[in-house]
């Protein structure tokens, strides 16, 4: 009987060790989706948005880690009170540091025509955490341009150092240039401001990640509310591409969760080490605003695909910067 007791003693304490190890799927209790993932010094960040009705929706939430394992909440970063032209819908942070501040670009209240006042707006903070405020008082993208939604942006810096906001939804993406303070966009050399740059099957969610010289652009598929959604991406030499679309890298796993998608990716310590961030929904819960936060690995083959993911409930072990 003592050595029984002895066993499940073992048993036990080797599951508490490989919990920790572990960050586990979700990464935080809550109803948080599009999660935007940043490194900043020697912590990892993950901005996501708070998921509820749209009249609910106007605060966020970040989320802080040294090791990818424990994560600690930084409650009301951002919130409607400081930007007072939104009132509704607040959602899908991206977030950077640019001139030793962080910008805060995010979308509020889901303008459905050029009539109403919205669109993607930028806050400023002197620390990830915030507190940030309005940058510009108003939406930096604030009409329906190319047939995208003004939501949905990724700020990306390019190798030359010049800042781009990639954004869209309603089945249409467009890339811009940015101010180098973020406070207005910048014509093209051939006078255009906005630049389509629609790949097959794109609905939302773009993000750009360069490696070896290469431009892989993501963005998602399907439904949000469903069980449909998906990740895919293509590649190109260019942050404008060409795009062809090459498959899809994250979807549901009939086993572990649905809707997997409106990802992000950050790059771990090691060379080639990649983490994919993303939202899911919990098996056989259909509500609406029910997404959670999710991480696991983000692989390539010797030939600079993607190799698509299998999502998973323990998630990544434990790495420091």
């Amino acid at each position: 009987m003592k050595n029984l007791f002895l066993i499940v003693c073992a048993i036990l304490a080797s599951a508490t060790g490989m919990a920790q190890r572990t960050s586990g799927n979700p990464l935080f209790e809550g109803w948080y989706a599009d999660p935007e993932g940043a490194v900043f010094g020697n912590k990892y960040w993950i901005f996501p948005t708070y998921s509820a009705p749209y009249g609910e929706q106007l605060h966020f939430d970040a989320f802080s880690s040294s090791d990818l394992v424990h994560w600690e909440k930084h409650p009301d970063v951002l919130n409607s009170k400081a930007i007072k032209w939104a009132w509704q819908a607040m959602w899908a942070p991206s977030v950077v540091e640019n001139n030793g501040n962080y910008y805060f670009f995010f979308g509020a209240n889901d303008i459905q025509n050029n009539n109403q006042e919205g669109g993607i707006g930028v806050a400023v903070a002197d620390n990830p955490a915030g507190p940030y405020r309005d940058l510009l008082g108003k939406p930096l993208v604030a009409q329906i341009v190319n047939g995208a939604q003004p939501i949905d942006q990724f700020a990306f810096k390019d190798a030359d150092g010049q800042w781009y906001l990639i954004y869209g939804g309603w089945g249409h993406c467009n890339i811009c240039r940015l101010a180098s303070d973020f406070k207005s966009i910048l014509p093209f050399d051939d006078g255009t401001i906005y630049r389509e740059m629609t790949p097959e099957n794109y609905v939302e969610g773009p993000f750009m990640l360069r490696r070896n010289d290469k431009y892989y652009f993501m963005w998602s598929e399907g439904g949000w509310g469903g069980p449909n959604y998906s990740v895919a991406y293509a590649v190109a030499d260019s942050v404008f591409g060409p795009w062809k679309r090459v498959g899809k890298i994250l979807q549901s796993d009939p086993d572990v969760a649905t809707g997997a998608g409106h990802h992000s990716v950050i790059k771990g310590k090691g060379r080639d080490e990649y983490y994919i961030i993303y939202h899911r929904r919990p098996l056989g819960d259909t509500g609406r605003d029910h997404r959670v936060t999710c991480i696991d690995k983000l692989l390539f083959d010797k030939d600079g695909n993607i190799i698509p993911v299998k999502i998973t409930k323990e998630g990544v072990r434990k790495r420091k910067l």
